[in-house]
């Protein structure tokens, strides 16, 4: 049965966006961004919601052509268009081979099916479609960067309560703390 991780960098005020919906400052340092090229790659499927998907195919679908990036990069790019991608998403109309298009009202039905069919992880991405699927998160990992945004879009949904126990934790020299939680049930 597969697992939900839901992963983000976040500021240190625990945000996604800042208050002008700019994701400008998470670019991560080399090693943070290693650590997201190794969870990619062990991810069976990604699971995004429409505007992290818009800001993530894209890119990487052209970063992987472009030989003039950093290896870092390019490795993220080839783990990120090897794993299959599902955007929820209700306005989209049309998406490119590799990618399958789920009505985000269907999100709850398709991803406990992706669960129960699917070995290993499923990388969720979005905070409106995390918030859809609260309940079957099984883990949360945050890198935390060094900055406070001062508002924002938040990691967690506002308004709920998750008794959550650490699996773990890695400090990075640049400022960076991963953080990585499951459910405490």
């Amino acid at each position: 049965m597969g697992r939900i991780l839901y992963s983000a960098m976040v500021s240190l005020d625990g945000c996604i966006e800042d208050p002008d919906g700019s994701i400008g400052f998470t670019v991560p340092d080399d090693e943070t961004h290693e650590m997201a090229n190794e969870q990619a790659r062990q991810a069976s499927a990604f699971l995004f919601g429409r505007r992290t998907y818009e800001a993530m195919e894209q890119p990487w679908r052209a970063a992987a052509s472009r030989a003039d990036l950093p290896e870092v990069e390019r490795e993220f790019a080839r783990a990120y268009l090897d794993t299959p991608r599902y955007v929820f998403s209700d306005t989209l109309t049309r998406v490119p081979d590799g990618v399958r298009l789920v009505r985000a009202g269907d999100a709850v039905a398709e991803v406990t099916r992706l669960k129960e069919r699917t070995d290993g992880w499923l990388g969720l991405g979005g905070a409106g479609l995390a918030a859809s699927l609260l309940d079957l998160i099984d883990e949360f990992a945050l890198f935390v960067l060094p900055v406070a945004v001062g508002g924002g879009k938040p990691f967690f949904p506002v308004g709920r309560t998750l008794s959550l126990r650490r699996t773990e934790h890695r400090a990075i020299a640049s400022g960076v703390v991963y953080l990585r939680y499951e459910r405490a049930r």
